[in-house]
């Protein structure tokens, strides 16, 4: 082989060579500026030419495919407990399964345990309470006593003034003084004279019940035991409503002289309307036969209508609303 051509492929060759050691750090400077641009947020930034960006269909498209799904909302509470005075709190609980007249937060008064409900020594399980409410006891209807006729009125007799007329003497005020009519009308009540009397006075309308019974443990400790509970403005309403038809229903039960002989639930549905009026009752579930039935749907619709809706409650619920109320025959 001529020597002209081996120099010839040995220039070559180092052309080659030379190629891919230029190609390969052009490459590297291209991939670590890009790098570079990522870590320093510089390709966010900046704004390329209208030609370079996408069609903005298409750009609107990936937006709405990439949008994050809305956030759930908090769930209304829809289970109603009673809540006395000595449970309530300020602040309502971030979040609650039940709802009341007034907020409560999860406490026990003594736990070995922490966990995301409090722990409560009764007897049930089925109804949601934390204290005991004693029934109040039933007093058969007695016939009203014969009317009386009233005696001849008799003359009043007066005592004597005991000053001599001319004396200028002021007369004591008597400590007991006489109402007259326009008086009556305006005068206060009496105040309590017991501790007794006046827990009467404040007592709130809350339905009969034995305490329920709930393995767990809170942190927060308080002499009566109280669940996560959120105050809604038909609250008070609903205590009352609920106290109403306990009351009803116990009452029935005491007239048949219930003896515990049958244990199982009725579940009732009905809609309730602004104006307290009860329709479209349906029994949806009933375990203790048709008898024990109809006196769950008596307490319901004897002491019916109910109340009117205060002015918040409709505002919040419109004009009716569903309810489901369960009857325990245990």
């Amino acid at each position: 082989m001529p020597r002209w051509s081996v120099r010839q492929e040995q220039a070559e060759v180092s052309r080659l060579a030379w190629a891919f050691v230029f190609s390969l750090a052009l490459h590297l400077a291209v991939f670590g500026g890009y790098r570079t641009g990522q870590k320093l947020h510089l390709w966010q930034n900046l704004h390329w030419p209208a030609w370079l960006q996408p069609p903005r269909a298409l750009t609107e498209l990936i937006r709405k495919k990439e949008k994050p799904p809305p956030a759930r909302t908090q769930e209304p509470p829809l289970i109603f407990v009673n809540v006395s005075p000595a449970q309530a709190t300020a602040e309502p609980p971030k979040t609650a399964r039940y709802y009341s007249d007034k907020n409560a937060h999860a406490a026990n008064p003594d736990a070995d345990k922490i966990t995301d409900v409090p722990r409560i020594t009764g007897r049930q399980t089925q109804v949601p309470r934390t204290e005991d409410i004693p029934r109040p006891k039933f007093v058969p209807l007695q016939p009203a006593p014969a009317a009386q006729t009233p005696q001849e009125a008799q003359p009043e007799v007066r005592p004597k003034p005991a000053d001599t007329p001319g004396d200028l003497v002021l007369a004591k005020p008597s400590p007991t003084p006489r109402l007259t009519d326009g008086d009556a009308a305006t005068a206060q009540p009496a105040r309590p004279r017991t501790l007794r009397e006046a827990r009467a006075r404040l007592a709130e309308p809350r339905a009969a019940g034995e305490m329920m019974k709930q393995e767990g443990g809170v942190s927060r400790r308080h002499a009566i035991a109280s669940l996560d509970t959120r105050a809604t403005p038909f609250g008070a309403y609903d205590a009352a409503l609920v106290a109403a038809i306990s009351q009803r229903w116990y009452t029935l039960l005491d007239q048949r002289e219930y003896a515990s002989d049958r244990r199982g639930k009725v579940v009732l549905q009905f809609r309730l309307h602004h104006n307290g009026r009860v329709t479209d009752m349906t029994v949806a579930e009933n375990t203790v036969g048709e008898v024990l039935g109809l006196l769950c749907q008596k307490a319901v619709l004897d002491p019916a209508p109910f109340a009117s809706w205060p002015s918040d409650m409709r505002r919040t619920l419109g004009d009716t609303r569903n309810i489901q109320f369960t009857f325990y025959y245990n």
